[in-house]
């Protein structure tokens, strides 16, 4: 299984370096692939602030990445759950994935964050 990191992944969905996007467009074909959780979040984050990317649109360029074969996330529901809450309100990824949690696996969220917790009470 090949993990890619942030900056592997961010070249395939950017397009700005060909030959780096190519050689990842090319693993993605030869191998099992694995996107953890901490670099989708990290994706997100360099998305949103450096890159200025709208949220609706990141969350649906993760969801494309999701729907690649050969790429396998890790907690897959929960990275879901978390892409549509961050889609649909102000809070932050991290956040985000909280909910996904609450929701997936049925966790009970601990925090003082007053949005948040409107957000988890579902």
């Amino acid at each position: 299984m090949v993990i890619f990191d942030t900056n592997a992944i961010l070249r395939y969905i950017l397009q700005d370096n060909a030959s780096m996007a190519d050689a990842v467009e090319k693993e993605i074909a030869l191998n099992n692939c694995l996107l953890p959780v901490e670099v989708i979040a990290e994706m997100v984050y360099v998305l949103s602030k450096v890159y200025k990317i709208e949220r609706n649109t990141i969350a649906k360029t993760i969801e494309g990445i999701m729907d690649i074969d050969h790429i396998w996330v890790y907690y897959p529901n929960v990275v879901s759950s978390a892409i549509s809450a961050y889609a649909s309100t102000k809070l932050d990824f991290i956040d985000c994935l909280l909910i996904g949690y609450a929701k997936s696996e049925d966790h009970t969220i601990f925090t003082f964050d007053k949005e948040l917790k409107k957000q988890l009470s579902f």
